[in-house]
């Protein structure tokens, strides 16, 4: 493969798609005509852009007095691009125009969004975006109607965009704070959050699910294998976040107050970035549980970053098989091939290097490499915002607005990686490598 291929191959093109949108999302956001008579330096516009384009919430001005209607109007675009992933909407535009997709370009949607490269690419892309856009639009309807005022139809639809591609931009300064109360606005930002993160194709085979929740007992009997699993796990991290908000967070607003507000954070908490509750005086336990929930993200093929629910389950099957002695990997009844294994694993450590390479480069540029008395808690400020831009949350401890120029750049670099994804970068390096075709003499060591 000659220079020009590797530069140029399909693994390498979602990257510069990708770098191109946010450029002119930039761009635009720097304009006067985006701001409201306020002066916005190129840093500042392209850390929004990043961060509305990598859907993760994390901001340095407040979206809604720094940006004008049509600012705002240039990130709802952003955020709707970054959803739904660049690659997707190329394809559905080619696809609309009746030109001819590469089997390669087929290959690496299938792979992105199903795990399935034989399906029908056009068919599920148009499916896939009359979904979206039609729970976008149904959310905003209803949005507008349970805000009881607070929102307009602007606000509703850029909120309900918001949502769902779980970008966590909001136009209100405490971000969802004022509604924390409201039940029906809760439920209507978890829904839509919720289906945002399960991934695309999961979201294909809900309606059939929901056609026949009623005649069957199990979750696997209507979804299949990988969509029950998705659904499961999401599930479960959703009610362990939940009990330990609730107890550990539990404040004088009451009991029901404290089961939303608990369960709506650990909702947010898997990269959709809104709040109800004061990240900035939670405790460091909670704190703690964030980072994980953060780190592991939602789904695979949806608008969620983070390491992914479903390597999570394959870690933990991992584990077990250790445990039992067993050499099989097997998740939900089913054995797990050693590629898949492999990805999860070099994912892992590929994240984790690059968070905690992060958090160490940033602890230099915040001020945290003083002694331990005079930044007492900057670190674990420095470590939940690395992960958060990391998985594409957007939630914060206050410490974005007070990024020095260095930081920033470092927190655009990992909402970047976050949001395409550790594995296109690593099939990205592996296009590139020139593979060996001998093998080098072994030795055992001892470990542990």
């Amino acid at each position: 493969m000659t220079h020009v291929h590797k530069v140029l191959s399909p693994a390498v093109l979602p990257v510069y798609f990708f770098a191109a949108t946010i450029l002119i999302g930039g761009l635009l956001l720097h304009l006067p005509i985006s701001l409201n008579g306020i002066q916005l330096t190129w840093t500042d516009a392209m850390f929004t852009s990043v961060s509305a384009a990598c859907v993760t919430g994390l901001i340095v001005v407040d979206t809604g007095t720094v940006f004008s209607t049509f600012g705002q109007t240039v990130i709802a675009v952003l955020i709707q691009i970054g959803g739904l992933g660049v690659m997707t909407y190329t394809s559905l535009v080619f696809y609309l125009w009746r030109r001819r997709v590469s089997l390669t370009d087929r290959i690496a949607v299938g792979q992105s969004l199903q795990g399935d490269p034989s399906f029908k690419l056009g068919r599920f892309l148009v499916q896939l975006f009359l979904v979206c856009l039609g729970i976008e639009a149904l959310g905003a309807v209803a949005m507008y109607f349970f805000s009881l005022g607070e929102m307009d139809w602007f606000s509703a639809f850029f909120h309900s965009v918001s949502a769902f591609c779980n970008a966590g931009f909001s136009l209100y300064p405490d971000s969802l704070t004022r509604f924390s109360g409201n039940l029906p606005i809760n439920l209507l930002f978890m829904v839509l959050i919720f289906l945002g993160g399960i991934g695309f194709y999961v979201l294909v085979e809900l309606p059939g699910f929901l056609r026949s929740v009623f005649k069957a007992r199990r979750l696997r009997d209507t979804l299949s294998w990988q969509s029950s699993l998705v659904m499961r796990t999401s599930l479960w991290l959703i009610l362990i976040g939940w009990v330990v908000f609730f107890l550990i967070e539990q404040r004088q607003d009451g009991m029901a107050t404290a089961l939303l507000q608990s369960l709506f954070q650990s909702v947010t908490a898997r990269t959709a970035g809104f709040n109800t509750m004061e990240i900035g005086i939670m405790t460091d336990t909670s704190l703690f549980v964030l980072i994980l929930l953060m780190i592991i993200g939602g789904s695979p093929g949806s608008c969620a970053g983070g390491i992914k629910t479903t390597t999570l389950r394959v870690l933990l099957g991992f584990a077990a098989a250790q445990i039992k002695g067993r050499e099989q990997v097997v998740v939900e009844g089913y054995g797990v091939d050693a590629p898949t294994v492999n990805k999860a694993m070099i994912l892992v450590i590929f994240a984790f290097v690059l968070i905690l390479g992060s958090v160490f480069i940033l602890t230099v540029t915040e001020g945290a490499n003083q002694p331990h008395q005079l930044v007492r808690g900057k670190f674990m400020e420095i470590f939940f915002e690395a992960s958060s831009a990391f998985g594409t949350v957007g939630l914060s401890t206050g410490l974005t607005p007070h990024l020095s120029t260095p930081g920033k750049f470092i927190i655009m670099m990992l909402m970047f990686v976050g949001r395409l994804g550790p594995i296109v970068f690593l099939i990205m390096l592996q296009s590139w490598q020139t593979r060996e075709h001998f093998r080098r003499a072994e030795k055992s060591m001892l470990i542990g």
